[in-house]
C-alpha cells in the first residue's frame, strides 16, 4: 500500500461528496450524542445489519431509557426486548456494563479508552466507537465498511493487507476532520462500495468470514433461550447439551433445583 498527500485529499473529497448526497443521516443513533444511547447502538450493531437494529434500538430505549434503569433490570427482561437480534450475550454484557457504570462511574459512561475497555463485553472497536460518536474524540475505527473503502482506494495490488497498514491510511485520512462525522461518512461510503459489488475484505489479514447460522451453535443457543422464556421444553440431545453448557458458561442460564432458567 502506498499513497501521496494528493491521494488522501482525493479520497476525502470522494467520501465527503458521497456523505453529502447519500449519507444515512436519518439513523436514530446519529441524532444523539448521549453516551448511553451510543453505547446501546454500538453493542446492538456488532455483527448485525443496520435494518435489523433500527426498531430494536427504539424499543430497547423505550423500555430502558437510562443507564440506571438498565442496571436495575433483570436479565430475563432485557432478553425479552433483545430477542430477535441474536448474539444474546451482548444483551447481558450491556446490562452488566450498565451496572459497572452506575457503581464505578456514578452513572456516567466514561470517555477514556481504558475505562471503556474495562466494561463487560466492550472490546477495542466498541470503546473507540463510543469515544468518537459520543464524545467526538479523535480516534480511529477499522471495521468491515471502513476496511472496504481504505483497501479499495489504497490497497493497490497487495494481496494480503495487515490492519496496521490500513490503520496508517485511516489515520492520515482522518487527520483534521470532524471525528464523528468523518467516520459516519467513511462507513457509509464503504457500505456503498459493498453494494456496488466491491468485495475486498478477504484481502485483510484480520478478516474472518462469519459462520452460517442455520444448524449452528448460535441457533441452538437462541432456541434454548426462547423456550426457557416461554416455558417450553427443548431437545436434550448432545448438540443441545453443548449449547446449554455454553449458555451456562456465559452466565445466561443457571440451574436451580434441577431446572434450568434464564439467569
Amino acid at each position: 500500500m502506498s499513497t501521496r498527500n494528493s491521494d488522501i485529499r482525493a479520497f476525502r473529497k470522494e467520501v465527503w461528496n458521497y456523505w453529502k448526497r447519500n449519507g444515512r443521516h436519518e439513523l436514530p443513533w446519529r441524532k444523539t450524542t448521549d453516551p448511553y444511547k451510543i453505547l446501546v447502538s454500538e453493542v446492538m450493531l456488532q455483527q448485525t445489519q443496520v435494518s435489523r437494529v433500527q426498531e430494536k434500538y427504539k424499543e430497547f430505549l423505550k423500555r430502558f431509557p437510562t443507564v440506571r434503569s438498565l442496571s436495575k433490570a433483570d436479565f430475563v427482561d432485557v432478553l425479552k426486548v433483545w430477542s430477535g437480534l441474536g448474539y444474546n450475550r451482548r444483551g447481558k454484557f450491556l446490562r452488566d456494563a450498565a451496572i459497572v457504570v452506575v457503581d464505578a462511574h456514578k452513572g456516567k459512561i466514561p470517555s477514556d479508552y481504558e475505562s471503556l475497555r474495562k466494561l463487560p463485553g466492550i472490546g477495542d472497536y466498541t470503546a473507540r466507537a463510543v469515544r468518537i460518536f459520543a464524545f467526538n474524540e479523535p480516534d480511529i475505527l477499522i471495521e468491515t465498511n471502513t476496511r472496504t473503502a481504505l483497501i479499495y482506494h489504497f490497497g493497490g495490488a497487495t494481496p494480503i493487507i495487515h490492519d496496521r497498514e490500513i490503520w496508517m491510511y485511516a489515520k492520515k485520512a482522518a487527520k483534521g476532520q470532524d471525528p464523528r462525522e468523518w467516520h459516519w461518512a467513511l462507513m457509509d461510503y464503504g457500505a456503498y462500495l459493498k453494494r456496488c459489488g466491491v468485495r475486498n475484505n478477504a484481502r485483510s489479514k484480520h478478516y474472518v468470514k462469519q459462520s452460517k447460522f442455520e444448524g449452528s451453535l448460535r441457533q441452538k443457543r437462541g432456541e434454548i433461550l426462547r423456550n426457557l422464556q416461554s416455558g417450553k421444553a427443548f431437545k436434550r440431545n448432545s448438540e443441545y447439551q453443548t449449547a446449554l453448557a455454553s449458555l451456562a458458561k456465559d452466565g445466561l442460564v443457571v440451574a436451580k433445583k434441577g431446572k434450568w432458567r434464564i439467569a
